[in-house]
């Protein structure tokens, strides 16, 4: 979510339990929680993303930014999606984390996962996107393709008011 403070996490709760979150069945049978499979879990997450933490039960709230975030994605990898939906995965965070986040996006595409990223940073959107599809008040005005898109192609799409005419890129289908 945009918003991971106040939508992505429970603040008040561990790394462990919001990072688990979306794997629920597959650490629980019964009623009792496979604390083995949950920390094998936690563990692949911390290390991968290389989340800095004290513990797994130290509370998300109590961790920096971009740390919350890599929790947040961890959360959904967790789920083992085919389709990832990231809405301002970069915001608020530090360059290092931000191009973690880049690399992590990149590697799930290639292992054939779909992301769907939502980025009101232009830069960012160019550089890792093979589509764009830009939208102006809720509306789509354009469609491009990576080799299509420039900043200026990208911002006279998002200033239009509605799709149509013979510019660059595809008609909203």
């Amino acid at each position: 979510p945009e918003d991971r403070k106040n939508e992505g996490l429970i603040l008040i709760n561990s790394v462990a339990f919001n990072m688990t979150l979306a794997a629920l069945k597959d650490i629980i049978k019964g009623i009792r929680v496979n604390k083995k499979k949950r920390a094998e879990m936690v563990k692949h997450y911390v290390d991968a993303f290389s989340i800095k933490v004290t513990s797994a039960e130290q509370l998300v709230g109590n961790l920096s930014g971009g740390n919350q975030q890599k929790v947040v994605v961890a959360r959904v990898l967790n789920a083992d999606p085919d389709i990832i939906i990231l809405d301002e995965p970069t915001r608020g965070i530090d360059i290092k984390t931000k191009s973690d986040i880049h690399r992590l996006m990149s590697t799930l595409a290639c292992e054939g996962k779909s992301i769907i990223m939502v980025s009101s940073e232009l830069p960012e959107v160019l550089g890792i996107s093979d589509r764009i599809l830009v939208l102006n008040e809720g509306h789509v005005t354009g469609i491009l393709n990576r080799d299509e898109a420039d900043p200026s192609i990208v911002m006279k799409y998002a200033v239009k008011k509605e799709i149509g005419g013979e510019e660059h890129g595809r008609e909203n289908s």
